[in-house]
């Protein structure tokens, strides 16, 4: 297939202005504090209603699966996912590209790379806080050998639609794939962009070359829609997400240390009953309202 293909590491892209979600492809309410924060987002013009109704691909071909949640996406000019999480953060002190090398306990106080800290909040996959904590903690903070599965995220640009009308869809029974987004319906314009996200199995041996996931993936692309082969397009990028989904789950909101013990919490999309943004933002929530209570 004659098109530019890259590997990139940012979180979204920037196709002519329609920004690509290559994470989360859409979040659901449940919760009325979320509903508050996204009733917050629609009335700003950053959130929208999507759809209640994914499709689903398997040995039997592509058909509409039953109604589910209404999922929710963003709108052009927003800056994708991205954008809600920059609103949320407006007014806030915020210092990125920042290496953080680890967090320890002396004589009772947290310190980050040997800075003292009143708390520490390690909003991450476990397996990442695990890194930078200490042994002891985390143990007692439940992110001890935690596992993560894997994913290559592939978005890619036609100059024209190819394939059937569909939202996003849930693949079945592909060794390669196991969801595809239309990325101009989900952000409402018509932009001629698929999401692609891999199975565990087929990211976990390309993790160090991540961009060897790409022509595979696309020729799966064209098979799973109905091409072969796949129709030129005009580029393809790739993106690793080497922790994308938990193995396992947490029954605590949050996790946080004892309270004799320096202020250490760890918070994010596994810390409930199911890993999803809307877990992820009441996570820090909670944890975030526990903090402020004890540095009261």
């Amino acid at each position: 297939m004659a098109v530019k293909t890259e590997y990139v590491g940012p979180v979204s892209s920037l196709s002519v202005g329609h920004a690509v979600d290559i994470g989360a492809p859409y979040f659901t309410v449940r919760e009325a504090l979320f509903a508050h924060v996204v009733a917050a987002w629609r009335e700003a013009g950053l959130a929208q209603p999507w759809t209640d109704h994914f499709s689903i691909l398997d040995a039997d071909g592509l058909r509409p699966g039953d109604p589910g949640p209404q999922r929710w996406s963003t709108v052009p000019g927003a800056g994708g996912l991205r954008g809600l999480v920059e609103n949320l953060a407006a007014g806030l002190r915020v210092e990125t590209a920042h290496l953080v090398g680890g967090v320890t306990i002396e004589n009772g106080h947290a310190l980050v790379d040997g800075e003292p800290a009143a708390a520490v909040v390690l909003a991450m996959p476990d397996a990442q806080a695990e890194r930078l904590l200490p042994t002891g903690t985390a143990a007692e903070l439940g992110v001890a050998d935690s596992g993560q599965h894997p994913v290559l995220t592939l978005w890619a640009s036609w100059s024209a639609r190819w394939w059937p009308a569909f939202d996003g869809v849930f693949v079945n029974d592909s060794d390669v794939l196991t969801w595809i987004t239309d990325s101009g319906r989900s952000h409402a314009d018509g932009v001629p962009v698929l999401v692609a996200h891999s199975t565990s199995d087929f990211a976990r041996p390309r993790l160090n070359d991540p961009s060897s996931g790409i022509e595979p993936m696309l020729t799966e692309l064209g098979r799973l829609l109905g091409a072969d082969p796949t129709p030129p397009g005009e580029w393809a990028r790739v993106h690793r997400w080497s922790f994308a989904a938990p193995v396992r789950t947490h029954l605590e909101p949050f996790g946080l240390t004892g309270p004799e013990r320096p202020l250490i919490g760890v918070c994010g999309d596994a810390w409930g009953p199911r890993s999803r943004v809307e877990q992820a933002w009441m996570s820090g929530n909670g944890l975030a309202e526990q903090l402020l209570k004890q540095l009261d």
